[in-house]
């Protein structure tokens, strides 16, 4: 019988599971895809659509606001236009003039017939005329940029969702002052949930052990129990921040991608991975044939 036992307890230990090489990481969930929504003209905000959870469409109107450029600002800029094309026609029309009396006034001075006081008066009535065509020309062009950018600013009163996802952050609110690159937190955030990227530090003693498309499994303590994967997408090539310092061990970020359809997984979560550095190859052995013992003679 003690011969049976050891070759069980033998043959069960050569059937045991290999365990994986692995490199362990700590690591954090955060957005794959996500969009800050700001605005694209100065203006007060007039209303927001949208609370912290709700899912929006891509296009869809997820704020307005009230342009800082009023319609009546605008109207006198285009009655303004209005007169200096007038004033400029009118001008027009003098230069044409001024220009007939210059040659006149040359062609008689070809024939002595005019005095050359004559001729140098009708020579400053034409650069003059010419003068103020120019000048009113250059107003029409900088009314004209006004113009073009007040209708710029009314188009834009309406602010679009810039992604299909979720509203996971909203910093605006009605009646509050905007401006075009404000500085500080954006007005709306929106991410795609359906995915989430974990980063992961990684040692640098075992960051070169690590390939592009290798499995990675996680678990996170909000859900004991439960590992999820994903294949590494990518193992950024400058050093974490903070690491990498005199005295400091050096980490690198480990990127990947998991798919969260039920949304379950959220950004900030802390993931505990394991990285699949190699898999055992799966030996079956036969289970070992117990020796019969041998009757003594």
């Amino acid at each position: 019988m003690l011969a049976l036992n050891a070759n069980i307890t033998l043959a069960q230990a050569l059937n045991a599971p290999e365990a994986p090489q692995t490199v362990d990481a700590s690591g954090k969930l955060q957005f794959y895809r996500f969009a800050d929504v700001n605005v694209q003209v100065a203006g007060q905000i007039k209303d927001v659509l949208f609370a912290v959870g709700d899912a929006v469409q891509e296009g869809q109107l997820v704020m307005e606001i009230s342009p800082a450029i009023r319609a009546n600002q605008m109207d006198s800029n285009r009655a303004q236009m209005a007169r200096l094309r007038a004033e400029l026609a009118d001008q027009q029309a003098q230069t044409d003039f001024a220009e007939l009396q210059f040659k006149r006034q040359t062609q008689l001075k070809a024939q002595n017939a005019t005095r050359d006081e004559s001729v140098e008066s009708s020579r400053m009535n034409l650069s003059s005329a010419r003068a103020r065509v120019d000048a009113i020309n250059a107003q029409i062009q900088q009314l004209e940029a006004t113009l073009k950018s007040d209708e710029e600013s009314s188009r834009h009163k309406q602010v679009l969702a810039p992604l299909s996802g979720t509203v996971v952050a909203v910093n605006a609110r009605p009646g509050q002052t905007v401006s075009i690159g404000q500085q500080g937190l954006p007005l709306m955030r929106i991410a795609d949930l359906s995915q989430m990227t974990v980063q992961a530090r990684v040692a640098e003693v075992d960051v070169t052990r690590l390939k592009r498309g290798m499995t990675a499994n996680f678990q996170t303590p909000g859900y004991p129990g439960r590992t999820w994967s994903g294949k590494l997408r990518q193992v950024l090539l400058v050093p974490a921040d903070g690491t990498a310092e005199q005295g400091k061990q050096t980490f690198y970020n480990v990127l990947f991608e998991v798919d969260n359809p039920e949304q379950e997984l959220m950004s900030g979560m802390t993931a505990k991975v394991q990285f699949i550095i190699a898999q055992p190859k799966s030996a079956l052995l036969s289970p070992a044939k117990p020796v019969a013992p041998v009757d003594a003679q």
